[in-house]
């Protein structure tokens, strides 16, 4: 009897930064012939939903219907995080992840059970665990059903080598943080020299949101005991840390994951906000002369942050589309922006609350990007050769700073002391899109761009790693068939 395609089952961290790489990821396993089971957080379809201007009980939509029609198989269910999907789990950050680790994974372990289950239909298909690396449970259920657990991480491998060697820094003294910025920290095996200040926030204050630091210590325990690990960088732009990692675990740089080019052109829903069409806008303004604004999809801001923002766009006097999401500033209401700011604006920017931000930094007119250094951002941005000023707030925002900043020299820091002023924004914009400065950036920047490019090409590194993935991972799975 022939042998069954593999099956993997996958489960995407329930924020947008992850779930969109997953989706990707799990588009292309499937063009390689494996059977998928995407398994979706339920407020996280109840968001995707709504932004398709769908029912909101919409449970049997199934978003990849139309990837079935073009011949993938991809199978779709959802699972209970064990809250309503109306319960704001950002202000009750704490309660619902004190939750996900006691009882998420039971959770899981019921999905998959049912899943092996159901598809032992002829002969029983070699199955594996996809799962995001900040999930505390992946190697205890793929252990205990007998299969292959493969640990995809979304940020840049210097932040997963920091994560990694954690007892290390504490070893040390530099975690946690112990008053002085300046600390080099150069004993990490691939990472050359990076000081305190550059840690993930969570390092830097394990006490500022504790629930951080315990999610990514069992993470990465979890991580240590996984079969493969796939980065979503690339080799060409952290080949040190990446090939310390290799000397621990099989590491496979395989991104940019959302820039597949093997992708189905068949749409899939990946937004959770309904996205404003900026291209009429856009295409009004001359070439490279408007900044882009977004911090992501996580509240992180405040009333008088953004008012600094505001006037220090105003005095640059530069184009700007401007995301600004209604819950920006945690529970601060709608008035968010300074009164009268958007009638003194007029034709000067464009605030929407969510975009497609591919479209737009794709468009010939952004000259720049204000970002807050996620990771998604960053190679989105780089692809499209758009130079950054980064505003690192939370979580590996920093330790990405770094990489843009002081590694590849393709973008300013927003903010040189303790808070933004509108007078630095103003400034910190004019040496981005204006001048000297702003023309090294954009040379460095091609180069870095044209690095992403090439690792997609058909000899390049991410499609030779992916292919290697591949490979070594049907030979893993047949050695394991019961």
């Amino acid at each position: 009897m022939a042998h069954r395609k593999p099956h993997a089952i996958v489960i995407p961290y329930p924020y947008q930064g992850h779930v969109t790489p997953m989706i990707n990821l799990s588009i292309r396993l499937a063009s390689r012939g494996f059977t998928i089971t995407f398994v979706q957080v339920e407020f996280i379809h109840h968001f995707i939903s709504k932004a398709q201007n769908l029912p909101a009980a919409a449970a049997d939509v199934d978003f990849f219907d139309e990837a079935r029609k073009s011949g993938l198989d991809i199978r779709y269910t959802t699972v209970s995080d064990g809250f309503p999907v109306e319960f704001d789990r950002y202000v009750n950050f704490e309660e619902v992840w004190e939750s996900m680790f006691r009882d998420f994974p039971d959770r899981v372990d019921e999905i998959v059970t049912r899943t092996m289950k159901a598809d032992k239909l002829s002969e029983t298909p070699p199955f594996l665990l996809i799962a995001d690396t900040f999930y505390t449970w992946p190697a205890t259920i793929a252990e205990k059903h007998n299969m292959v657990n493969v640990s995809l991480w979304t940020e840049p491998a210097i932040v997963f080598s920091l994560n990694y060697h954690l007892e290390l820094l504490k070893q040390n003294g530099h975690v946690p943080y112990n008053g002085n910025a300046d600390n080099h920290i150069n004993y990490i095996p691939g990472i050359q020299s990076i000081t305190t200040r550059d840690l993930m926030t969570y390092l830097q204050d394990p006490e500022m949101v504790p629930m951080l630091t315990q999610i990514a210590e069992k993470g990465f325990e979890q991580v240590k005991k996984a079969d493969f690990i796939l980065c979503n960088t690339v080799e060409e732009l952290e080949s040190e840390a990446l090939s310390a990692l290799n000397h621990k675990h099989p590491t496979y740089a395989i991104g940019p994951i959302n820039f597949y080019t093997d992708l189905t052109e068949t749409r899939i829903a990946k937004s959770l906000w309904s996205e404003s069409d900026c291209t009429q806008w856009l295409n009004s303004k001359p070439s490279g002369s408007v900044l882009y604004v977004s911090f992501g999809s996580m509240p992180e801001s405040n009333k008088e942050e953004i008012a600094e923002l505001a006037y220090g766009l105003l005095l640059s006097e530069v184009y700007f589309v401007w995301v600004l999401r209604p819950d920006i500033t945690r529970g601060n209401g709608t008035d968010i922006l300074p009164e009268g700011f958007e009638d003194v604006v007029k034709d000067k920017g464009l605030i929407v609350p969510w975009c497609n931000q591919n479209m737009v930094l794709s468009n010939q007119t952004i000259g720049g990007f204000l970002t807050h250094c996620g990771w998604n951002s960053i190679l989105e941005s780089i692809w499209y050769g758009v130079p950054m000023i980064c505003y690192p707030i939370v979580v590996d925002q920093p330790t990405n700073r770094k990489l843009v900043v002081d590694d590849w020299k393709i973008g300013v820091e927003l903010c040189d002391g303790e808070q933004i002023r509108r007078e630095e924004v103003a400034c910190k914009i004019n040496i981005l899109m204006k001048g000297e400065n702003s023309i090294q950036m954009r040379q460095e920047i091609k180069k870095v761009s044209k690095k992403l490019h090439d690792s997609l090409d058909a000899e390049g590194s991410s499609h030779r790693n992916f292919d290697r993935f591949v490979e070594d991972l049907n030979a893993k799975l047949y050695m394991r068939r019961p």
